[in-house]
C-alpha cells in the first residue's frame, strides 16, 4: 500500500485516524546508524511500524525491527516522542494518519541487515555524515538527529 506524508501543508487530507507507532535508532560499533528503504514512500527512514494491541509498546520495537531489518535489539532508551497534527500519511486505502510516534534508541544483539521485500527494499548501515546525501522526510530527519545528539540526555517531547 503507498503512501504520502504531509506536514504542515495546509492542502493535507484531514486524519481520520490515529495509530501508536515507533522507530528505533540503532548504531553499530563504528557510529553508523541503521536505516531502511522503505517500499511505500521511497524514503529512507528508521526502522519501525505500528502497535499491536496485546503488546508492550517496547516488544513492537523488537518485533518491527525483526521484521524489517533481520536483527534483533534490545532497546536502550527513549529518544522522543513525535505527535505533531500537522504530520499527517494519506494511504491509498483512503486512511489518513496523524503522526503519533515514539523513536526508541536499540541496541543491537543479533542478526545480520537484510531488507525484507515486503516493507523494506533496503536495509544499511549510514554513516552520519551520508544523512544529508539520502532522501529522507523532514520528521524523520528529526528522530535521526535526537538519536544521534550524544548531548541530548532527555527525550524530544513533540
Amino acid at each position: 500500500m503507498s503512501r504520502i506524508d504531509y506536514l504542515n501543508d495546509p492542502n493535507a487530507p484531514a486524519a481520520n485516524s490515529v495509530v501508536p507507532s515507533v522507530t528505533v535508532a540503532i548504531r553499530d560499533g563504528a557510529g553508523r546508524i541503521l536505516l531502511i528503504h522503505k517500499i511505500d514512500n521511497d524514503l529512507w527512514a528508521l526502522p519501525g511500524g505500528g502497535h499491536d494491541a496485546g503488546e508492550r509498546i517496547t516488544d513492537t520495537a523488537v518485533r518491527e525491527v525483526r521484521e524489517e531489518t533481520g536483527l534483533d535489539v534490545e532497546i536502550v532508551r527513549l529518544v522522543g516522542t513525535y505527535t505533531d497534527p500537522n504530520h499527517v500519511m494519506a494511504y491509498d486505502d483512503g486512511e489518513v494518519r496523524q503522526q503519533f510516534s515514539l523513536c526508541f534508541e536499540g541496541r543491537w544483539t543479533g542478526g545480520q541487515p537484510r531488507e525484507d521485500g515486503t516493507e523494506t527494499k533496503a536495509v544499511r548501515w549510514v554513516n552520519p555524515a551520508e544523512i544529508d546525501n539520502l532522501n529522507i522526510h523532514p520528521s524523520m530527519r528529526l528522530r535521526i538527529s535526537h538519536a544521534l545528539d550524544s548531548a541530548r540526555t532527555a527525550p524530544y517531547l513533540g
